[in-house]
């Protein structure tokens, strides 16, 4: 059984649009590298920004496998350079009963 996340990006001043152009990437970089399931990521993106994903990474172990994985290690260095992971209690939409976003442009 797989792993249901929900993963916060604030993009860091500037760089919005090549945040958006690197989660494009990111559900096919982690499925080429066996890390998560089939099922399609959700996107969504914040008032401020902040874009919202919800993923399945494949189990623990490919979380663990993650971690250490070359690919997987610059694709968490290329979005370093362009957002900071934020909580996703700290996205103001998510203090609401009903969280509404915009979708993923």
């Amino acid at each position: 059984m797989g792993i249901i996340v929900i993963s916060a990006y604030k993009p860091k001043e500037g760089k919005a649009e090549p945040l958006k152009e690197l989660m494009r990437t990111h559900l096919p970089r982690l499925h080429n590298e066996g890390l998560v399931t089939d099922r399609q990521s959700i996107m969504m993106e914040a008032a401020d920004g902040t874009i919202i994903e919800v993923f399945e990474w494949l189990s623990k172990e490919a979380v663990e496998k993650a971690h250490t994985n070359p690919n997987v290690l610059q694709m968490w260095a290329e979005y370093g350079e362009v957002c900071d992971y934020v909580p996703i209690g700290t996205v103001s939409e998510a203090a609401q009963l009903f969280s509404s976003f915009k979708p993923f442009a």
